[in-house]
């Protein structure tokens, strides 16, 4: 059993943590500087584009994307380190090497679904950085956690599809240069299967009907850097009937083959997160002093660090397992897995940056250090791609499955 990582992710490695070190990290003061300037909160700083040309000039760019053909051609094993990297600065990295949610999960599916017309229209700018998407399925009046209650409805009327629903919490559809949407519906309410009843379709912003009602919060905070998320509003909302992806009742299966690597990118940020608060946990504790010695003296926050460490240790190791799974005998070979990181890693990655913000004190809840934004993000994924509770009663099902 080999742990070593391929030359190909160790090149890519060395070259993103350089980005990082030269590039990302100074670069987040100048964006929040940068954001208090502008017009318009949901406006792009100037550093992020000027993050997204150096990157593409170094070659990290599109590095999620498996198909040669659009993206780096990389595996789920060899990219998930390197998400693990762009994690330690959320909000920043992903975006400068255009491997942000929900950009990514979009561009997978037009991807494997899309037809050459919607490549070309959509996938292409996409690819390049050029425009940004949104992913249109969870709404505020049904439990969106089982897809299959989503009420959003899409009808044929003609070479046309009517599309009448309310959506929230839609990532990255703030953002002005969110030109696309890909929006689940129900284009079969009362098919007998439950799982056929969905579809997806493509759905430009400027399409009459299509109302951006308002910014959600998070916790409190407005995710500017991610375009935030939106209550969206689709009042028939009419599109041509070739918006359609795939076929009719494909909406489900498609949303499954999207969340699988989404679940691994995901995953490994969380570790790139909580690897950034314990390094922040460390230099706080050296150079802080309480009650007569630093805190790195103190028995208590010993355990936290050594706690944390082995915590994400183990979680590495499943994700890369996970990884590897997917890459040799794909999603539903990797389902327990898929599953079980989704539970674990957020959960656990939350527990760590809660533990680096008690460290830092007023500070650790303070715009002064990233760590209040890490654990606002981190705690919101045990609910993005399905709540903890949905994944623990799917895999309880599965292991009880065997004694049945």
């Amino acid at each position: 059993m080999d742990f070593a990582f391929d030359a190909r992710t160790e090149e890519l490695r060395a070259k993103i943590l350089a980005f990082m070190d030269e590039h990302v990290y100074p670069a987040e003061a100048v964006a929040d500087e940068q954001r208090a300037q502008l017009a318009s909160p949901w406006d792009t700083p100037p550093v992020v584009e000027e993050l997204k040309a150096e990157a593409r000039r170094q070659g990290l760019w599109n590095l999620f994307l498996p198909d040669a053909q659009y993206g780096a051609g990389l595996t789920n094993l060899q990219y998930a380190p390197l998400a693990e990297i762009t994690g330690r600065s959320p909000q920043l990295a992903p975006t400068a090497l255009n491997c942000a949610a929900p950009d990514t999960g979009n561009m997978e599916v037009l991807t494997q679904f899309g037809d050459e017309r919607q490549k070309k229209q959509w996938l292409e700018p996409l690819l390049a950085g050029e425009i940004r998407s949104a992913f249109a399925m969870t709404e505020p009046e049904v439990a969106s956690s089982d897809a299959t209650n989503i009420t959003t409805l899409i009808e044929r009327d003609g070479d046309e599809y009517v599309i009448t629903g309310r959506k929230w919490y839609i990532s990255g559809a703030m953002n002005p240069d969110c030109k696309i949407f890909i929006v689940m519906g129900k284009t079969d309410p009362d098919g007998s299967d439950i799982r056929r009843q969905q579809s997806m379709v493509l759905v430009p912003r400027d399409t009459p009907g299509l109302e951006i009602r308002r910014a959600m919060q998070v916790y409190g905070y407005e995710d500017h850097y991610h375009g935030g998320h939106a209550e969206v509003v689709f009042d028939r909302v009419r599109v041509p009937a070739g918006n359609l992806i795939g076929e009719e009742g494909g909406g489900f299966a498609i949303a499954q083959a999207r969340l699988g690597p989404g679940r691994i990118h995901h995953c490994m940020r969380l570790i790139g997160m909580a690897e950034r608060a314990i390094e922040l946990m460390c230099k706080r504790a050296v150079a802080r002093t309480a009650f007569g010695k630093p805190l790195a003296q103190q028995g208590v926050v010993q355990e936290w660090i050594a706690d944390a460490r082995v915590a994400v240790e183990q979680l590495r190791l499943l994700v890369l397992k996970t990884a590897w799974l997917m890459d040799t005998v794909g999603n539903k070979g990797a389902h327990t897995e898929i599953q079980s990181i989704k539970i674990a890693t957020p959960r656990t990655v939350v527990d760590i940056i809660d533990r680096a913000v008690q460290l830092h004190g007023a500070g650790g809840v303070s715009q002064d250090f990233p760590l209040a934004e890490l654990w606002a993000a981190a705690r919101t994924l045990r609910l993005a791609d399905g709540p903890d509770e949905v994944h623990q009663r799917s895999l309880a099902r599965r292991e009880l499955k065997k004694y049945l």
